[in-house]
C-alpha cells in the first residue's frame, strides 16, 4: 500500500499491516570492497541511530501530541530515551505480565478486529541527525523491532507505517533527507490489529526495541541473496546455487557477479560467474568431497561475491557464509545429511532481566555457550523470528533452529484451558491472510540464508485454519529445503497438513508412546515439553529415553530457556527478581514467567545439571574393569574429546587419570579396559567410579577440560562388623526428663516435649528446636498447578501438630548404650504412627531410627522425615552425597556421588517464587558446623542413605513466602533428614501430577536411619 499521509484507522484495520514499507529481503551483509579490514569491520554503508532519543509519552491516543512530527514542532523539551528499549522499562506507562489472556480481557471488551481506545498508550520519538557524508546515493532506513505498530515521518513528511514487532521495516527517505540537520519522527502504538496476533507468554512491551540505522547502497546493489548449499544422494558432493536479485537502479544494465567458494582456512574450492537477465542471476557449482554443516560439526563455507557493472568493474562485494547440508523427510523420519535426528531442545524467549527482550550482543553469546555446554542441541525461536546475530552465532557455533513467526492468538481460542474459538483469529478469516503471509514472508526472506536453521514454524497456539494453512503453502513453495512446523493443528484435525510433524506440547510419556505406537503418518517432536517452572524437569528421563525406543520419537523442546523476570526493588531500596502482579499490573499470571532453566540474571539453576546429563549424545557406563562407551552423535568419532577416570573410596579421591583416547564411530558403541591399578579397590568402603569425556582444547562454547559426558558406576567393599563404641554411660530418669550423659557429653530427652530436647558436646549445645516428624514440604510450582496441597493439606496439619503417646527408656545390660523410643499418633487418621527411637553410645553418638506405620484412607505423602533446628551460627556444611547440585527422586540422573562443601545460605535454590529447594538424595554424610569448624555429623549407611535438607528455613516459612525478600532473617539452620521425598515433577506445571513410581502412598510403610555425632577441628 501506498500512501503520502498517515491514518490513524490503520491500527483497527487487518488489511492494513505495511504502508510504503520495502519488501524483506536476506539480511546479509555487503561492502565496497573485498579488503579483509572492511570485510572484518562494521558495514560502511550503515549509520547507527541507536542511543538517545527525545521522547513523549501518552497513556492514550487521545492524550498523545498529533502534530510533534512537523518541522517547526519544539521537542528539545522531552525527555530522553534510549534507542533500543521498551518505554516500559524506562520508567514509562505500565509493565504488566500475562501469559494466553489479552492483556486488556476484563477492562476493555473489544473483539477483533477492533482495538482497545481508552489501554492503548503512545510514545512519540523524536530523533536529529545529519546526513552521512559518505551516502551519496539512496538512504534507507532500518527499525529491526517496533512493538506493536509504529508510523514514520521524516522532516515533515511521512514516510510510512508497519506492523509485526520482530522482522525488520524498512523504508525509503531518499525523497525526505536533506543535507544539514534532519528530524526523524516516529510515532509507536502499544495495540493495533497486529497486537491481537501477538498474545505471547511475555512482559507486554513497546517501544524501539531493536536497533535503528541509516544505510545506503552501491550503484549496483543486490537487493536479495539466496544461497541453497544442498547436498547429493551421496551426501558428499556440495550443489550450491546461488541466486541473486538486483535492486531497481539505473546502470544495472551488463551487470555480472564473481562467485568464489572459500573453504575455513580461506582457500578458493570453487569459483564460476554469471551475468544478470532482468535483474536476476543464478549461479551453480558443486563441491566434491565437501565437509557438512551439523550442530556436532558445524563447518561453514564462505561465498565471496563480486558484483561488478559492464566494465568489469567491483561495485559491491558480499561475503555470506554457508553450511552444506541436506534436511529431508526420510521413510517417516526427519534426517540430517542421511542420519535420523534427535532434538534436545530449548524453547528460549530474547530477555534480560533489566533490559526485557532489548537484548545485547554479549547476552546472545552467554546464551548460546551456555546451551552448547549443556548438550542442547536445538532452539525453539519462541515465539518470534529473534535477532540477525542469532542466527549467525546458531551457524556457527552449532545449532539446529526451529524459526518461529511471529503469530501468537491465544486468547482468542484458548479460555481457562478450554478450547473456545467462537471468535478465533487468525482462522479461516480473509481480512487476516495478507498480515499473517506478511509476517511468514518477513522472516523467511530475511532468515533463509542460515543452515542453523532446519523448520520454519507458523507461529504458536493460535489454533488452526486456512490463513494459517496458506503460510505453510508459501513456506513449502518459497523453501522446500526445510520443513514446516505448526502445534495448532492437534486441536483440529481438519488442518493438519499444516504441519510436516506431529508437534504436541506438554503430552505424556504415555501419550506419546500410543501416538507412536498407531503407525502414525508423521514424526513426533513436543514443541513444547518438561515446563520447567520453579523447581521442576521431574521425570525428564521418561521422554529421552524414547529417543533409542521409537525411531519416529525426535525429541523435543524444553520451556523454556530463562526465566522472565524483572530486577526492580522493594520498598527498602534492596533489589529484587520481580514477576506478574509485582508492578500492579492487571490482568497478569503472575509467576507463571517463571520457567527457565536458567535464572533471569544468567546464572544456571540446578535443573541444568539434569539437562546436561539426558541431553548428552555420549553414554558411558563404566564398571569395576571396563567402559561401555555408546556413541549416539550422527558425525563425529568419540576420539574428539580426552577420557578421564577418577576413583573414589567414601567420597575422598583414591585414583585419577586424564587424557585417555576413546575411539567409538558415531552411531555405534564399544566396550574399552578401564585398567585400574588392582591395589585401589582393595580397601574396605564405597567406592565411585566416574568417567567423563571432556574437550580437547578451547572451542568457541567451552574451554579444554570442560565435561560433555559422564557416567557412573557405585560399588561396596565390605568391611568387618564394628563392635559397638566401648565405655559406659549414666542414666537419670526424672519426673520429666531422661538424661544419658558420657564422657564430655549430655544428651536429653524430654517427656513433655516428646522428643530430644538437647545434645550437649562438651560446653555446647546444639539443639534450638527438637526433632519432630515432618510430612509436608513447601509446596512448588508444579505442587500448586495440580492442587496438591487441597488434596494434601491435611499432611501439613500432621506436620504441626502431633501427640506423644508414649516414651520407653532400655538401658542395655552392658551398661554402654540407653536407648529412648517416642510414639507420636496424629489426628488425621487414628492409625498413624510414627516412632522415634534414639540409641546413645558411650562415644556420645546418637544412632536415630524412624518407623513410618502408614493407614490406609490418606493421600500421598509429601515427605517422610525428621526435622530439627540448630543455631544459625552452624553455618557451614560439607555432604558426601549425590550432588552436587540439589537432586530429588526423579531429578538425580545427572547427580553424582561425591563430596561437596556449601554455606547454608547457597544451598536454597532462589526459584522467583520460595518453594522446596535444596534436597540431596543419596546422602551417606553431611557435616553441619560453624565459622570454626564444631558442629554435627549425621551418617546414614551407603546400602540405605537418606535424603536431607539444610535450610535457613523452615517448610512452613517458604511455604508462606511469595517472594524472597518476606523471609525472616536467618536465626537457625534447620535440618531435615527424610526417609523419602515425592518427586518434584515436571510433564507440566498446571495439572501434572508427579509420576506414581516417585510418589509415596500413605499406606507404605517406610523407615530409614542415621547417626548424629560430633565434629570439631580435629575430625574435620
Amino acid at each position: 500500500m501506498k500512501a503520502t499521509r498517515a491514518d490513524i484507522n490503520w491500527l483497527s484495520d487487518p488489511t492494513v499491516y505495511r504502508v510504503n514499507r520495502l519488501d524483506a529481503h536476506s539480511d546479509h551483509r555487503y561492502y565496497r570492497t573485498m579488503g579483509e579490514a572492511e570485510l572484518k569491520a562494521p558495514m560502511a554503508m550503515r549509520h547507527d541511530l541507536n542511543g538517545g532519543w527525545k521522547f513523549s509519552y501518552a497513556v492514550n491516543v487521545a492524550s498523545r501530541i498529533e502534530n510533534f512530527y512537523k518541522q517547526d514542532f519544539d521537542c528539545s523539551g522531552w525527555d530522553d530515551i534510549q534507542v533500543p528499549g521498551h518505554i516500559q522499562m524506562q520508567g514509562y506507562g505500565q509493565l504488566q505480565y500475562v501469559n494466553t489472556m489479552y492483556p486488556w480481557d476484563g477492562l476493555d471488551g473489544v473483539r477483533p478486529p477492533a482495538i482497545p481506545v481508552v489501554s492503548n498508550p503512545v510514545g512519540s520519538y523524536v530523533k536529529h541527525f545529519r546526513k552521512p557524508e559518505s551516502m551519496t546515493g539512496p538512504v534507507y532506513i532500518s527499525f529491526q523491532g517496533v512493538e506493536s505498530a509504529f508510523y514514520v515521518w521524516l522532516n515533515g513528511e511521512f514516510v510510512g507505517y508497519s506492523e509485526d514487532s520482530f522482522t525488520p521495516s524498512e523504508f525509503d527517505l531518499t525523497p525526505f533527507i536533506k543535507d544539514g540537520d534532519n528530524k526523524l519522527a516516529v510515532e509507536v502504538y502499544q495495540r493495533s490489529t497486529g497486537a491481537w496476533l501477538e498474545d505471547q507468554d511475555f512482559w507486554r512491551f513497546s517501544g524501539i526495541f531493536r536497533d535503528v540505522y541509516l544505510y545506503t547502497v552501491p550503484e549496483i546493489h543486490v537487493r536479495d541473496l539466496f544461497v541453497h548449499a544442498d547436498l547429493d544422494d551421496s551426501y558428499s558432493v556440495g550443489e550450491l546455487t546461488v541466486d541473486l536479485e538486483l535492486l531497481e537502479q539505473a546502470g544495472n544494465t551488463g551487470a555480472g557477479a564473481k562467485l568464489e567458494l572459500k573453504d575455513a582456512d580461506g582457500v578458493v574450492v570453487a569459483a564460476s560467474e554469471g551475468v544478470f537477465a532482468d535483474g536476476k542471476l543464478s549461479i551453480a557449482l558443486d563441491v566434491s568431497d565437501v565437509k557438512t554443516w551439523s550442530a556436532e560439526s558445524p563447518y561453514l563455507y564462505n561465498v565471496y561475491l563480486s558484483i561488478v557493472n559492464a566494465q568489469g568493474e567491483l561495485v559491491e562485494a558480499i561475503v555470506q557464509r554457508a553450511g552444506f547440508r541436506r534436511f529431508e523427510m526420510i521413510d517417516k523420519v526427519m534426517c540430517l545429511n542421511g542420519k535420523r535426528i534427535v532434538f534436545k531442545g530449548v524453547n528460549r524467549h530474547e530477555f534480560n532481566v533489566r533490559r526485557g527482550r532489548a537484548i545485547t550482543a554479549e547476552d546472545m553469546i552467554w546464551d548460546i555457550k551456555t546451551i552448547k555446554a549443556n548438550n542442547m542441541n536445538a532452539v525453539r525461536t519462541s515465539h518470534y523470528p529473534n535477532q540477525t546475530l542469532w542466527y549467525e552465532l546458531c551457524d556457527e557455533y552449532g545449532i539446529y533452529l526451529i524459526d518461529e513467526m511471529n503469530l501468537e492468538s491465544h486468547g482468542s481460542w484458548q479460555k481457562m484451558g478450554a478450547v473456545e474459538p467462537s471468535w478465533n483469529v487468525p482462522g479461516n478469516l480473509p481480512e487476516w491472510q495478507g498480515s499473517v503471509l506478511d509476517r511468514a514472508e518477513s522472516m523467511l526472506e530475511r532468515d533463509k540464508n542460515h543452515p542453523s536453521i532446519l523448520i520454519w514454524s507458523c507461529g504458536n497456539e493460535s489454533y488452526a485454519g486456512e490463513v494459517i494453512l496458506n503460510a505453510t503453502k508459501y513456506f513449502h513453495a518459497k523453501d522446500p529445503s526445510r520443513l514446516v512446523h505448526y502445534e495448532g493443528v492437534f486441536h483440529n484435525r481438519d488442518y493438519d497438513a499444516t504441519s510436516d510433524m506431529e508437534s504436541r506440547m506438554y503430552a505424556k510419556p504415555a501419550d506419546i508412546i500410543e501416538y507412536l505406537e498407531s503407525n502414525p503418518s508423521k514424526p513426533y517432536i513436543s514443541c513444547e515439553y518438561m515446563h520447567a517452572m520453579g523447581n521442576s524437569v521431574g521425570g525428564m528421563h521418561k521422554y529421552t529415553e524414547l529417543e533409542q525406543q521409537y525411531p519416529m520419537y525426535q525429541g523435543g523442546f524444553i520451556w523454556d530457556y530463562m526465566d522472565q523476570s524483572i530486577m526492580t526493588t522493594d520498598r527498602y531500596g534492596k533489589e529484587f527478581f520481580a514477576y506478574g502482579g509485582d508492578f500492579n499490573d492487571r490482568p497478569t499470571d503472575y509467576s507463571f514467567c517463571g520457567n527457565g532453566i536458567v535464572f533471569a540474571d544468567r546464572k544456571v539453576t540446578p535443573k541444568m545439571q539434569e539437562v546436561k546429563f539426558l541431553y548428552q549424545n555420549v553414554k558411558l557406563v563404566p564398571s569395576k574393569d571396563s567402559l561401555r562407551v555408546i556413541n549416539e552423535n550422527l558425525f563425529v568419532n568419540t576420539n574428539e574429546w580426552a577420557l578421564d577416570v577418577r576413583v573414589l573410596r567414601d567420597g575422598v579421591e583414591v585414583f585419577a587419570s586424564a587424557g585417555g583416547e576413546v575411539s567409538v564411530e558415531a552411531g555405534s558403541e564399544a566396550v574399552v579396559s578401564l585398567a585400574l591399578p588392582e591395589e585401589v579397590l582393595k580397601a574396605s568402603g564405597e567406592y565411585a567410579i566416574h568417567a567423563t569425556l571432556v574437550l580437547k582444547q578451547d572451542e568457541l562454547w567451552a574451554e579444554a577440560g570442560h565435561e560433555v559426558a559422564f557416567g557412573e558406576y557405585v560399588f561396596e567393599v565390605a568391611a568387618e562388623e564394628s563392635a559397638a563404641p566401648a565405655g559406659t554411660i549414666r542414666v537419670v530418669e526424672g519426673d520429666v526428663n531422661i538424661g544419658v550423659m558420657g564422657d564430655g557429653f549430655t544428651i536429653q530427652f524430654s517427656k513433655g516435649v516428646g522428643s530430644l530436647a538437647s545434645i550437649r558436646y562438651g560446653s555446647r549445645e546444639f539443639i534450638a528446636a527438637p526433632p519432630v516428624p515432618q510430612f509436608w514440604r513447601a509446596q512448588t510450582d508444579n505442587d500448586k498447578g495440580y492442587a496438591h496441597g487441597y488434596d494434601t493439606g491435611l499432611w501439613y496439619a500432621a506436620s504441626l501438630a502431633r501427640k506423644c503417646l508414649k516414651v520407653d527408656l532400655s538401658v542395655a545390660d552392658s551398661g554402654d548404650q540407653a536407648t529412648v523410643a517416642f510414639e507420636y499418633g496424629f489426628s488425621i487418621h487414628a492409625d498413624l504412627r510414627v516412632r522415634t527411637t534414639y540409641t546413645v553410645f558411650a562415644d556420645g553418638s546418637i544412632q536415630v531410627k524412624t518407623d513410618y506405620k502408614g493407614a490406609a484412607g490418606l493421600p500421598n505423602v509429601p515427605v517422610i522425615g525428621l526435622t530439627f533446628k540448630l543455631s544459625a551460627d552452624y553455618d557451614q556444611t560439607e555432604w558426601y552425597a549425590m550432588g552436587p547440585e540439589e537432586n530429588y527422586i526423579d531429578r538425580a540422573f545427572g547427580a553424582r556421588l561425591g563430596t561437596i562443601s556449601r554455606a547454608v545460605k547457597d544451598l536454597p535454590t532462589p526459584y522467583l517464587v520460595p518453594q522446596e529447594t535444596g534436597n540431596r538424595t543419596g546422602v551417606r554424610r553431611v557435616r553441619i558446623t560453624d565459622s570454626q569448624g564444631y558442629g554435627l555429623e549425621l551418617n546414614a549407611s551407603p546400602s540405605a542413605p537418606v535424603e536431607c535438607n539444610v535450610s535457613p528455613w523452615t517448610a512452613f516459612e517458604l511455604e508462606n513466602a511469595a517472594h524472597w525478600y518476606e523471609l525472616p532473617q536467618p536465626h537457625y539452620t534447620v535440618v531435615t533428614v527424610a526417609g523419602r521425598q515425592m518427586g518434584v515433577g515436571g510433564d507440566d506445571s498446571w495439572g501434572a501430577p508427579v509420576h506414581p513410581e516417585y510418589l509415596i502412598p500413605a499406606d507404605q510403610d517406610l523407615s530409614f536411619a542415621f547417626t548424629i555425632s560430633a565434629v570439631d577441628r580435629r575430625t574435620k
